[in-house]
């Protein structure tokens, strides 16, 4: 294959409207039309004040036509079956995982109207990892570069890295807890690990008898039904941004915390904004040039996401209407458009579970990697499975970040 050829080649969909027309042109073209015609509805009849019935019902529409329709985007044959594609998907199942669903009310709560600042030193501070990330792959890549006390180096932070994968899966699984039981009523804090584990020993299944291939799948159809969610909630905001500052209710919230307590914390989050690194740990499946190109587009899809994503939530919630917590999303969303929970829900599911699965196809790489293939991918699962089992009935969520964010400073340390 020519790693030369323009990224439209492997990204037919994403670059490239009339490709992506293709797949059903009066389909896309009328349902990308009235989401956008019912917004528009929606923003004429609004007031800013008490909505009435119609309006709610025009903003679910709206919101559930753009979740359709950039579904319908991403899991088109064209783009499911681009090699370039297929490449992003991992970095990027990882980077918009749980960070998403938990970096906007804790920013909002801590930075107050600096939020969207903080986010921005977050992604600059990601896209700069990500950079020395890319130059490893690249070392990598080429043995005439590898010094032995750089391939020394490499190897510590390897080692590191698998540990704070094996943290990672299990703090992306047991958000993946807290959010199910959030379908149910009563959900307790062990019915949250009873789910978590059931996940686990699924992933463990799938990928001890169909292997990576199987992950991967199974990784490209939770990620795009989240970023097809996302962009629902996204279109939602968009609109109630719209609304509260036209009718000048938009507000500044002052910071909660300053100097180093803010850096602090800052610093705490990086781990929400991580995963580029997974690319490093998939030569067996793609090439160098390969990954450095496709996690280089996750990083900066992931980064406009989180922004845009940051910036509207920031402006449009008073302090103290929220209780803070893992789910306070979620409230915050009712707010926004009724609809938005049950998605919320959907893709708070969809991101844990991607991100856990990126992160185990990535210990597995890199587990046998470290070996020198004496560990299969297989058996590093079974690992990863085991000692998140053992974290998940022996800690809280909030307990679990901040061990997984201890990890990752270290591998980022080194």
């Amino acid at each position: 294959m020519d790693y030369a050829t323009p990224l439209s080649r492997y990204g037919p969909c994403l670059y490239d409207d009339r490709r992506l027309k293709k797949v059903h042109p009066p389909l896309f073209k009328f349902c990308a039309k009235l989401v956008w015609a019912i917004s528009y509805a929606f923003l004429l009849t609004g007031s800013g004040g008490r909505r009435h019935l119609p309006q709610t019902m025009l903003l679910d529409a709206a919101i559930l036509l753009a979740v359709l329709l950039s579904g319908a985007a991403f899991l088109s044959p064209k783009l499911a079956g681009s090699l370039y594609w297929r490449a992003t998907v991992t970095p990027l199942a990882s980077i918009i995982g749980s960070g998403f669903l938990v970096i906007g009310p804790i920013l909002d709560a801590s930075y107050g109207k600096y939020a969207p600042l903080a986010m921005i030193c977050l992604c600059v501070a990601a896209y700069l990892f990500g950079a020395a990330i890319r130059f490893n792959i690249q070392c990598e890549a080429d043995s005439s570069d590898r010094r032995g006390v750089l391939v020394s180096l490499d190897n510590i932070a390897s080692w590191a890295l698998s540990f704070a994968y094996i943290i990672s899966v299990a703090y992306y699984l047991n958000l993946f807890g807290a959010f199910g039981v959030r379908l149910t009523e009563g959900g307790s804090p062990n019915g949250a690990r009873l789910l978590t584990s059931i996940i686990f020993l699924l992933i463990l299944i799938v990928g001890w008898v169909r292997g990576f291939s199987a992950l991967e799948r199974l990784e490209e159809i939770s990620v795009s039904v989240k970023l097809a969610i996302i962009a629902g909630l996204l279109l939602g905001l968009i609109i109630y941004f719209t609304q509260k500052a036209t009718s000048g209710d938009l507000v500044y919230n002052e910071p909660e915390i300053e100097g180093l307590g803010a850096i602090s914390l800052a610093l705490g989050l990086l781990i929400t904004v991580q995963g580029f690194e997974t690319s490093r740990y998939l030569g067996e499946k793609y090439s160098a040039p390969m990954r450095i190109r496709s996690k280089r587009l996750a990083q900066w899809i992931s980064s406009g996401v989180y922004l845009a994503y940051i910036f509207l939530i920031t402006y449009v919630f008073p302090r103290g209407d929220i209780a803070f917590s893992e789910t306070a999303i979620i409230d915050m969303m009712i707010i926004v458009a009724p609809i938005l929970p049950t998605l919320l829900v959907a893709a708070a599911l969809s991101a844990q579970f991607s991100a856990a699965v990126a992160d185990t196809a990535g210990a597995g790489g890199l587990f046998s990697e470290l070996t020198k293939h004496a560990l299969m991918p297989r058996h590093a699962y079974l690992i990863v499975v085991i000692f998140g089992l053992i974290i998940t009935w022996s800690a809280n969520v909030f307990e679990i970040i901040n061990y997984a964010s201890k990890a990752f400073a270290l591998y980022y340390g080194i």
